[in-house]
């Protein structure tokens, strides 16, 4: 048979926006062959946003469980992601889930609030330096701290507002077939 497919689990931020990481997503998945997956949050946004950890987390829990089913994912190749908001869901539910996701990718994040840490998973951040809606400095700090706490974390800036950065979207992209 084929060999096992990576699967990213790429999450939007607030009202839906994916900052363009969807479609950069959806090219380098039909190129590379990994499963893609594209929850929407219950809400405009996912529920730690709005109290706490439920429905949303539930759902993506669901999703990942019926993927896994029917499709044969490579264990070791399993990533989270996301933009804004997304990426915030995305740092932590990852990093609470790190036995699950190799990789996080967090672009344009504005904080992490994992209930418990496992697993290592790498984390990939990147920020633009005129982003209007969650400061770079956000970005930075969060890439920072879980380096110190010995993360292996790669950290890129870009020139730009609050949306992905095609080339760096491609270099943490790039990351699941380097396994």
């Amino acid at each position: 048979g084929d060999a096992p497919l990576p699967l990213l689990v790429l999450l939007h931020g607030a009202g839906g926006q994916h900052g363009g990481g969807d479609l950069l997503a959806l090219a380098h998945a039909a190129q590379q062959r990994f499963l893609l997956l594209l929850p929407e949050a219950q809400s405009t946004s996912w529920d730690f946003l709005r109290g706490g950890y439920g429905p949303d987390l539930a759902f993506i829990d669901r999703l990942l469980q019926w993927t896994m089913q029917r499709y044969d994912v490579a264990a070791d190749a399993v990533a989270l992601g996301g933009f804004s908001d997304g990426a915030s869901y995305a740092l932590s539910v990852g990093l609470m889930n790190g036995e699950l996701f190799a990789d996080i990718f967090a672009f344009s994040p504005g904080f992490m609030s994992p209930l418990r840490r496992s697993g290592m998973p790498r984390v990939f951040i990147a920020h633009g330096k005129q982003d209007q809606v969650l400061p770079v400095e956000r970005g930075k700090a969060i890439a920072v701290r879980l380096a110190g706490e010995g993360y292996a974390v790669q950290y890129g800036e870009f020139d730009g507002a609050h949306l992905v950065s095609p080339p760096l979207a491609h270099a943490a992209l790039r990351q699941m077939s380097d396994r």
